[in-house]
């Protein structure tokens, strides 16, 4: 039996909800293998992070060439990345061990609105990284970070700012409606090709820790597993809507709950 495997390069969520964590848990619900590349480790549950620990880059190097000397990766997830030098080496992998797909979900911005990344590492994103990804994956102020811009507030205006993410290299932009307003959460996939917009029901819930993390990883499952991008894309917002909807019967922790990645087989 010969498996897809999917790789995930970010941080490490102590508390099991986001980051790695919730990656892998997304690979094997779409029947993906899943192999890590950990770029950071944080003391974190659902009420915050604590601490972070920054792996150096070169074991990052050591990973990723550790992954990919053995493993057949078939698509790349790319997490939160805060230090140039780690961008740097993650980008220097990428190109000894060229992936068929590579995911890049712009971690830049905290729930509470603070920005995560370094002004350098934030250019070295836009200019080594972006242009690699087959898609980034931000949300309404993730993007808005990328561009120096107000957070879009209108479908217009998110259309704008996709086009000019899109003119930064990258092959495709997936603006999340997560943070919007309204009855629907509207995703807005961005190709040449033209814009395509995903609705789905906006659910009433506290469980959404990791919800980026795990749209991100079911894209990258996808297209490991030989969907094409708009199939992956619409595959992983129909998985993550009934995942969250799940989330509201799981009793984990007292802040901001995960989703429910097993929803499915449950």
């Amino acid at each position: 039996m010969t498996i897809p495997i999917a790789l995930t390069i970010a941080g490490s969520d102590s508390s099991g909800g986001a980051g790695i964590q919730a990656d892998l848990k997304t690979f094997a619900a779409f029947g993906v293998y899943g192999a890590s590349v950990i770029t950071a480790l944080t003391a974190q549950n659902t009420e915050g992070v604590t601490a972070i620990h920054q792996v150096p880059a070169d074991f990052v190097t050591a990973q990723i060439d550790a992954v990919f000397g053995d493993l057949d990766v078939k698509s790349v997830k790319i997490g939160m990345v805060s230090q140039r030098a780690v961008i740097e080496a993650i980008v220097a992998g990428l190109r000894r061990w060229p992936p068929r797909h590579i995911v890049l979900d712009p971690v830049m911005v905290a729930t509470s609105g603070d920005r995560l990344l370094a002004p350098d590492a934030i250019e070295a994103l836009r200019s080594k990284l972006i242009p690699r990804a087959d898609i980034i994956t931000p949300n309404l102020p993730e993007a808005a970070a990328l561009l120096d811009e107000p957070v879009a507030s209108s479908e217009s205006q998110i259309e704008s700012q996709g086009k000019r993410l899109l003119a930064m290299g990258c092959a495709a932009v997936l603006i999340k409606g997560g943070h919007g307003q309204g009855a629907e959460s509207i995703d807005y996939l961005i190709r040449e090709a033209g814009v395509v917009a995903l609705a789905a029901p906006r659910i009433a819930t506290k469980n959404t820790h990791g919800t980026g993390c795990s749209l991100s990883s079911a894209i990258a499952a996808g297209l490991a597993k030989g969907d094409d991008l708009e199939a992956a894309v619409r595959n992983a917002k129909t998985w993550l809507t009934a995942a969250i909807a799940a989330g509201d019967g799981l009793n984990v922790g007292h802040g901001h709950g995960p989703i429910h990645h097993f929803h499915a087989v449950d």
